[in-house]
């Protein structure tokens, strides 16, 4: 490969050089005759003629590219920031357009990214701004209506405290949420793994929410009964937050009289799946590729009056991927969703 460098740097050099002592060769050879005595010695001129010329034109043209070169080097002020300004400058055309290229592609890759992070980035702060906006409102309304003399009558003041309490706690709840997911996305929330029986747990996450589902008839269930005890590696109280994320969301967009149904299954050898199913609503394809997003809701208005932060499900897949494990999702519209996640057995 160098000598190919060494031949493409050079060419131009060797050809002129071979031009000009053949020229020059020509000329003084007819020059002698016409003029002087025409010698053998004549064919030491062109032995010393060439590797002069090669010599000459070499220095010259490299010079003369260089410093074209460099100009480029030196105007590109944004290759500063890349890896060009730490390496010396070349003044082979090929290795340079080879360069310029490789500079091209990241910087459009670089700058698609920033874009990308900068619509993310408006998004977001839309999204928290509108979740804070709301129950702020309703906090701020009801107070309101309470200094303007309505804290005077005893059911007003009662009613319209405990809904601004409600609205406080929502707040809570996404800031907590918020909190949450911002530690596990930088890694500072730490995972206090330990050996647990996953039925146990599951069947804990039923008891929580029993009165939840019974209010919409639906029935929290296990695919099949488990006799034996199912052993997984994971932090307890943060797959216990999953399971109570995904739970709750069942039975949000249950349909009446539906089923919430989880199911442990053995993946491969040292990995057991988990799956929470339901025959609710059911998602269509065109949102499951942003289910996880902080902040989106497949249907705006539906999930507004339902409650939650928005956040849940992002925490789950945070969750999920601080374990190192998988999340999955499928669903049909008007069928059912099933959300599936891996975790690590043991004995």
């Amino acid at each position: 490969m160098q000598k190919n460098n060494l031949k493409r740097t050079y060419k131009f050099a060797l050809r002129t050089a071979l031009y000009v002592t053949l020229f020059t060769t020509l000329l003084v050879s007819v020059f002698l005759y016409y003029y002087y005595t025409l010698n053998w010695q004549v064919v030491f001129f062109p032995l010393v003629c060439f590797p002069l010329c090669f010599a000459i034109v070499q220095y010259r043209v490299e010079r003369f590219i260089y410093r074209r070169v460099k100009k480029i080097y030196d105007d590109l002020t944004l290759l500063e920031s890349t890896n060009l300004r730490q390496q010396p400058i070349t003044t082979d055309m090929g290795t340079l357009t080879r360069e310029i290229d490789k500079y091209a592609r990241d910087k459009k890759i670089e700058i698609e990214t920033l874009r990308i992070r900068e619509e993310y980035r408006k998004e977001f702060i839309g999204n928290v701004s509108h979740e804070l906006k709301t129950p702020l409102f309703t906090v701020q309304g009801y107070i309101l209506t309470l200094l303007e003399g309505g804290i005077e009558d005893n059911k007003i003041r009662e009613k319209y405290l405990a809904r601004a309490s409600k609205g406080v706690e929502r707040l809570t709840y996404i800031i907590k949420d918020l909190d949450m997911i911002t530690k596990l996305e930088v890694g500072d929330l730490s995972l206090n793994k330990e050996s647990f029986d996953m039925v146990k747990l599951v069947q804990n996450v039923f008891d929580l929410f029993e009165m939840k589902a019974a209010k919409k008839h639906i029935t929290l269930t296990f695919d099949t009964e488990y006799f034996l005890p199912i052993m997984v590696y994971a932090d307890k109280e943060r797959i216990q937050q999953v399971l109570t994320n995904l739970i709750v969301n069942s039975i949000k967009y249950g349909r009446e009289q539906g089923t919430t149904e989880i199911s442990i299954e053995n993946l491969i050898k040292n990995k057991a799946i988990i799956r929470v199913t339901d025959n609710g609503e059911g998602i269509a394809k065109a949102n499951l590729q942003r289910l996880f997003e902080r902040f989106y809701r497949v249907d705006k208005s539906g999930s507004r009056k339902e409650g939650g932060s928005g956040l849940g499900l992002s925490i789950v897949k945070h969750i999920i991927e601080a374990h190192e494990e998988k999340i999955y999702v499928e669903s049909e519209l008007g069928v059912g969703s099933e959300f599936s996640f891996t975790l690590e057995k043991t004995k």
